[in-house]
């Protein structure tokens, strides 16, 4: 393949991602549906799954499966399950591309292979598709698209069209319509981080829906300005400006013979944002050491910029404050030796001795960190004792990277756990683990669908 023309990139995107999907990329898809599962149930059952569940009295009722309702027509579904995956902070993350593609891909492609009966194979094929459109987008975008736009949504809608054109079985220039209608629909600022509220989940609700509606659209013959990407009036343009040709052309050229980058992508230990993970890893390593938070008279916590501009949280007084803040996971994880659920509570933020650790936290930009970032996200915490001792650890490549990764059965507990918090038993949720599991091996969904009808059924 060579060097892509100016007016190519959607065209070279659906032939680059026309390659072979393996028996060993499927069971990673599987994997990635079982993390979602876990985390869009436990979403479904906070205040958001309130709001949802208001909003589905004004739809029209469906078929089609979603968390915690009797279901709703597809697109509707889309929207509905691609709210709840970030709801507790615990979805799949492409470091480099900084985007969270689980979290629209996801909801997009069950809701598309429920409604025209796909086969298994079928399904987890479009789910590793869809993760490497919206992988590659990030990538293509970079930093000064990520510094202002949400690019899990803006991303998320290319990737979500993508793997619902491929669901259709849809020829490659209508493939490239589906790209340009959702480029048309791509949105989501950064400003919903500055601000409490339920913004951020209704634009991954949002890419979902609207990567099914593009796809759809398209195999109706509805078409769009197929330089989308890279046109001058384009969306890179509009969201960022245009990427140094250099970077582009590697992109371009090596992705169609590169192995699925679904395998690049973290899975998520703690319940944070992904920029506190390389402090809670440093904090707890200390813990591990035998660091008595008591001796503690100053802690310096040395990480990359943009670690800092999301999570410098120095007083939390919200949950939601509580995942986006350095210090809060830096004292905890040193008080308790740990992060899950519960480290984000109104109890947690207020607890004096975690409280009293924050302000003992000081924040700087490491320069090692902030040069790696975003191939590493990274840490480095120093400890100084009440008798002049310094302890120190640090992270390059936090737990969940592919350099440090989670193992499967890591993965699979972290579903059940979630799933238990949620109020699902414990043979339930390991049946549910189960069947996601076989899906490689299976050929319909028909067993999938019952199961999680039945147990969405409102009792």
């Amino acid at each position: 393949m060579g060097s892509p023309s100016p007016t190519s990139w959607s065209a070279w995107l659906v032939q680059a991602l026309r390659k072979p999907v393996g028996e060993h990329d499927r069971q990673r898809a599987a994997l990635h549906l079982i993390d979602w599962m876990g985390c869009a149930h436990l979403g479904q059952s906070t205040e958001l799954g309130e709001v949802l569940q208001r909003w589905a009295l004004k739809q029209a009722p469906g078929p089609i499966w979603v968390c915690g309702h009797r279901g709703l027509m597809a697109a509707e579904a889309a929207r509905w399950n691609g709210s709840l995956g970030s709801c507790h902070e615990m979805d799949d993350v492409h470091r480099e591309a900084v985007v969270h593609p689980g979290d629209t891909v996801v909801p997009a492609v069950l809701a598309m292979a429920q409604r025209e009966n796909a086969s298994a194979p079928a399904l987890l094929d479009a789910l590793v598709v869809g993760y490497e459109a919206g992988i590659l987008l990030g990538l293509l975008s970079g930093p000064s698209h990520y510094a202002h736009w949400y690019s899990t949504a803006t991303t998320g809608v290319f990737a979500s069209a993508m793997a619902c054109a491929q669901l259709l079985g849809l020829d490659a220039t209508r493939t490239q319509h589906a790209l340009a209608l959702a480029g048309m629909q791509s949105a989501g600022v950064w400003q919903c981080r500055l601000e409490p509220g339920l913004a951020k989940q209704m634009a991954t609700g949002h890419s979902a829906q609207a990567g099914l509606v593009a796809a759809d659209m398209a195999a109706a013959g509805m078409t769009g300005p197929l330089s989308i990407l890279e046109g001058p009036l384009g969306w890179l343009q509009a969201t960022g400006g245009p990427l140094d040709a250099g970077r582009a052309e590697s992109l371009l050229q090596g992705a169609h013979k590169a192995p699925w980058r679904l395998h690049e992508v973290s899975f998520k230990p703690w319940p944070a944002c992904r920029h506190v993970h390389p402090a809670i890893e440093c904090a707890l390593k200390l813990h591990a050491q035998g660091l008595s938070p008591e001796r503690i008279e100053h802690l310096h916590l040395e990480t990359y910029a943009v670690a800092l501009s999301f999570a410098d949280q120095a007083a939390p007084q919200t949950p939601l404050q509580g995942k986006f803040s350095l210090q809060h996971g830096v004292a905890w994880a040193l008080c308790h030796g740990g992060f899950g659920l519960e480290a984000t509570q109104a109890h947690a933020l207020s607890e004096p001795s975690c409280t009293r650790l924050r302000e003992h936290v000081e924040l700087s930009c490491g320069a090692e960190q902030n040069q790696a970032y975003p191939q590493r996200f990274g840490a480095k915490l120093h400890a100084r004792l009440t008798d002049g001792q310094i302890w120190v650890s640090e992270v390059s490549s936090v737990l969940g990277d592919p350099e440090n990764p989670l193992r499967p059965e890591q993965v699979t507990d972290k579903a059940r756990t979630l799933l238990l918090a949620s109020g699902w038993c414990s043979d339930t949720a390991q049946a549910l683990v189960d069947q996601v599991w076989a899906l490689p091996q299976s050929s319909s969904m028909d067993a999938l669908w019952a199961f999680l009808q039945i147990r969405s059924t409102p009792r």
